[in-house]
């Protein structure tokens, strides 16, 4: 599986160090190539070749070349070949100029098949030339130099001088990597070398190290050579079930890019890394604008087509060696292991958004994409990767709410002090450890006192500060990249208590709110539709809850939300109805089956004539539309009378009951007839 993220395939710019450096390590290798090529017909190839021994050697040596070995969390560059194996055996059995025919030969056929340009396949071929060439020095130096015609089988007393050829393969292909893998990350070449020798040794060293057994079967028989094949075949097996399974758990389905998981482990590492060799590393938050509006529109398949664009531009445009990643919906990540200046990081993210910029045909038409960066910089503005994630959060929103397109973090803008990032770091590991909880709030029918649904409302049991009420936490949610984890778990254990529920007889709506936050999330639909139908669950178990002051700030964005939740059958609820000044117009075009009047209005009631009015006309114009009235914050027997007699639907406050874990709202559902209410038909309402 080819990393997106690899830029290895793109030509360097002629004469840059990376250019000169390829152009003389492969002008070298292909001379050494050539000499070894033209000694052949004198060596006695042409005999050896109409045998079978060459040609199976030369089949297992491409099965090895055409198929390489990955390991888990190791790059192509890093897997092994085992023709180097059998390359190998043939320099020891039949000389450097017959090997460095089957190296090249091999590493050719592999290249074009895998379509590799021009100079990395060149620069391979004379990298082999160079490494067996090395092996054979060493070999020659002891007076030993096989041909076709006069193989030679090392003994006992040979081992020693196999092994020294072999460390010489191993020690000039390895530095002729490392060095080209240093100049095309722009890293410390001793650093590279550092982090790949343990890996590349035991990995070159254990296929040289067979060798000398297949030279011992080569003298015996063809047959027994071809059996090498079944282990083989084993290894690749294993080995790619392993890589299989943690490509799995560390990509995006979707795009193929790294996820979350794999991000910040990369991020963790070049943090390291860069306070190791006392430099900057950048990190950029992206987020697409407006993409809701074509996903909805047009349809998921369309959205998923585009975000495969976005991704394919996103990892051609970054510098070799950074890492992008979609960590879900329509945001990505870029991670920049090295920046040396500030206005590197926003070069970077001025070439990604004049790439995403280029007009894009889907479907017959065509699409224009605009994104918003944020940038925080490793150490200036964070020294931990979750700050670092959340800084660069920080820095994105400013610039949708600026509409610069780019930001980069300034503390003046950032309303957390060190305490709230200390808190949103106990956040995260708080949720990885399954110290969030739901409790739920009971919805009485005010006519005869059934319960009509629960609310759901998150509770954080702080393992030093107790339990924790979502005024105290939420807010630093929401402006982080935390708020879509807090509401995936949300649905998914408000879903399952309300699956529980219904198995028990106790069929009611759970409600659940949404942040404005939550309404940017372009898989929000899909979250909730996979959920109810992992739980099978009719599309009416749960409402949406939707504050109105959000309505009125965002209408574009909640309207399309709210038509793409409609579209699955979801009910909405309006969420401190009479705060937010929002309009019948825009009120009426909602799929809304429920609002809930403001605990403000309910909570003077009783002693000012002017919200009894107001209580009582939203009642009535509610009833009209079809729409069924809930009060918030009923704490009276007195209140809960006046809101029936005014018309009012249903309510909750302490007055019937507050907020109760999973266990105790079972028993209050089972002793307080809890029933489904489903919502007025809007078409009856409209007809009146």
């Amino acid at each position: 599986m080819r990393d997106p993220n690899d830029t290895r395939d793109i030509a360097p710019r002629v004469g840059s160090p990376l250019w000169i450096y390829l152009t003389a390590v492969t002008v070298a290798g292909l001379a050494v190539l050539g000499t070894g090529l033209s000694v052949l017909a004198s060596a006695g190839f042409g005999k050896l070749a109409h045998g079978p021994l060459f040609w199976a050697v030369a089949l297992l040596a491409l099965v090895g070349e055409l198929r390489p070995i990955f390991a888990p969390a190791k790059s192509d560059r890093d897997s092994g070949v085992a023709s180097i194996t059998f390359c190998f055996a043939a320099l020891l059995y039949w000389g450097f100029p017959v090997a460095v025919l089957l190296r090249s030969v091999t590493t050719l056929i592999a290249a074009a098949m895998d379509r590799q340009p021009a100079f990395r396949a060149g620069f391979s071929v004379a990298r082999s030339a160079l490494s067996l060439g090395a092996a054979a020095v060493v070999l020659a130096v002891a007076g030993i130099q096989p041909r076709p015609l006069a193989p030679w089988v090392p003994g006992n007393r040979q081992l020693l001088l196999v092994a020294l050829a072999a460390a010489a393969f191993f020690v000039v292909n390895f530095v002729l990597t490392g060095v080209w893998v240093a100049l095309h990350a722009r890293a410390p070449v001793g650093h590279t070398f550092r982090k790949a020798l343990p890996y590349q040794a035991f990995v070159t060293l254990v296929l040289l190290a067979a060798a000398p057994m297949v030279v011992v079967v080569m003298a015996r028989s063809v047959l027994l050579l071809l059996l090498f094949l079944l282990p083989l075949t084993a290894i690749y097996a294993s080995a790619a079930v392993s890589v299989q399974r943690e490509h799995q758990a560390l990509h995006d389905e979707l795009t193929g890019l790294p996820n979350r998981t794999m991000l910040l482990r990369k991020t963790a590492d070049a943090l390291i890394d860069a306070s190791r060799l006392g430099r900057r590393a950048g990190f950029l938050l992206l987020d697409l604008d407006r993409f809701k509006e074509v996903n909805d529109t047009l349809g998921h398949a369309v959205g998923d087509e585009l975000l495969r664009v976005v991704a394919h531009r996103l990892t051609h445009s970054v510098r070799p060696g950074d890492v992008v990643a979609r960590l879900g919906g329509d945001e990505f990540a870029v991670l920049l292991p090295m920046v040396r200046e500030v206005s590197s990081a926003r070069e970077v993210a001025a070439r990604l958004r004049a790439a995403l910029a280029e007009p894009v045909r889907l479907e017959g038409m065509v699409f224009e994409i605009e994104a918003s960066i944020g940038i925080a910089i490793y150490p200036d503005d964070a020294t931990l990767v979750e700050v670092l994630l959340q800084r660069s959060d920080v820095a994105m929103y400013l610039a949708k709410d600026r509409r610069t397109g780019v930001e980069r973090y300034v503390s003046d803008s950032d309303r957390n002090s060190p305490a709230r990032l200390a808190l949103l770091g106990d956040l995260r590991r708080g949720i990885d450890r399954g110290e969030l909880e739901l409790h739920y709030q009971p919805k009485v029918l005010l006519a005869d006192g059934a319960t009509c649904g629960v609310e759901a409302l998150v509770r954080w049991r702080h393992p030093q500060r107790g339990l924790l009420l979502p005024g105290e936490f939420m807010p630093v949610a929401e402006q982080s990249y935390l708020m879509r984890d807090i509401t995936a778990w949300v649905v998914d254990a408000a879903l399952r208590q309300a699956a529980r529920w219904r198995r028990d007889g106790l069929a009611v709506p759970v409600s659940l709110n949404l942040s404005a936050r939550d309404l940017q999330d372009t898989g929000l639909t899909d979250t909730l539709e996979r959920g109810l139908a992992e739980h099978s669950l009719p599309p009416d178990a749960v409402i949406l809850e939707i504050s109105e002051r959000t309505l009125a700030s965002e209408p574009a964005r909640v309207i399309a939300t709210a038509e793409a939740l409609a579209a699955v059958g979801i009910p909405l609820s309006l969420d401190d109805f009479g705060t937010g000044y929002s309009s019948l117009v825009r009120l009426r075009r909602l799929p809304v089956s429920e609002i809930k009047i403001d605990a403000s209005f309910v909570g003077r009631l009783l002693g000012s004539p002017d919200d009894q009015l107001i209580v009582r006309s939203l009642a009535q114009l509610m009833s009209g539309l079809g729409i069924r009235s809930v009060a918030e914050g009923v704490e009276s027997p007195e209140a809960a009378a006046v809101l029936r007699d005014m018309g009012c639907d249903a309510a909750q406050g302490w007055h019937f009951c507050g907020p109760l874990a999973a266990d105790p709202a079972t028993g209050w559902l089972a002793g307080n007839r809890a029933v489904s209410a489903p919502p007025r038909p809007r078409e009856s309402a409209a007809s009146q």
